[in-house]
């Protein structure tokens, strides 16, 4: 049930209100408020964990998925899930293959013991990293947190990227990190928090600050054409300067073998 009430904001606060409002997922004040009301009060902040593609993309090894691989005893998705439940992400979904929601399932359920709600959502083909995220088009109406299924954040700090997003007028706010070599990744050119340029995995770069697989976005992303979020996706946005970045000294580290399992082992 909705109360009406009466305050007192000045003006430059509700300049910065007003300039979220896009007509399409946020139509008025009303709306707006209560959308920065409730992402202030940590509530219904949900997080998308990407871990889609073709199966054999996403192994391993020859029997175990790089989101189910053991650290320190634990899988890869009971360390992302544990972080995100501590940073308030409540509403996790889950897509990928069925191979790799079996899997998945049969480490986590439906996430009650960790205290968080999981929806899996099975992808049956996909050309690239943005047809995976349509997959949760009309399940989402708030900023959510998207997060690649092949790496450990636990030393970063969400709350900080969460909260830079909702300062800036855009549509998705990047995680940025300093990276050795620039093709193997999205690189960026950056004025202040605007990305003005995204190119994935260039040939050559003399940039040094790359994506790293976590972001967080409008829905509005959804409904770009595209299969590819790096290819397809973000260089239209910071074209149409409707994409940030948040610059972070903490390490996400990438999975994507069983030697990068071992390094990060024995550290």
């Amino acid at each position: 049930m909705k109360k009406k009430i009466s305050i007192t904001i000045g003006e430059k606060t509700l300049q910065d209100i007003d300039s979220i409002i896009d007509n399409i997922y946020i139509r008025n004040r009303s709306q707006a408020i209560e959308l920065l009301v409730n992402n202030a009060l940590g509530e219904n902040k949900v997080a998308v964990i990407l871990s889609g593609g073709p199966v054999k993309n996403i192994m391993i090894s020859e029997n175990e998925y790089r989101v189910t691989a053991k650290i320190n005893g634990s899988s890869v998705i009971e360390h992302m899930i544990i972080k995100l439940k501590e940073e308030g992400f409540k509403k996790i979904f889950f897509i990928a293959r069925k191979e790799i929601i079996n899997a998945v399932f049969s480490i986590m359920q439906n996430g009650s013991k960790h205290g968080v709600s999981i929806e899996y959502v099975e992808e049956k083909e996909s050309q690239g990293t943005s047809d995976s995220l349509r997959l949760v088009r009309g399940k989402i109406n708030t900023n959510f947190l998207v997060v690649y299924g092949d790496i450990i954040f636990d030393k970063l700090s969400l709350e900080e990227l969460w909260n830079e997003h909702l300062k800036r007028k855009g549509t998705s706010t990047l995680l940025l990190t300093t990276t050795p070599d620039p093709t193997k990744k999205g690189v960026v050119k950056i004025e202040g928090s605007k990305i003005l340029e995204f190119v994935q995995k260039p040939e050559a770069s003399d940039v040094y600050l790359g994506f790293s697989s976590i972001f967080i976005t409008l829905p509005e992303i959804l409904e770009y054409p595209g299969h590819s979020l790096e290819r397809d996706i973000f260089p239209v946005l910071a074209k149409k300067g409707l994409l940030n970045g948040y610059l972070s000294t903490s390490r996400v580290l990438k999975l994507h073998s069983a030697e990068d399992i071992r390094k990060i082992t024995q550290h």
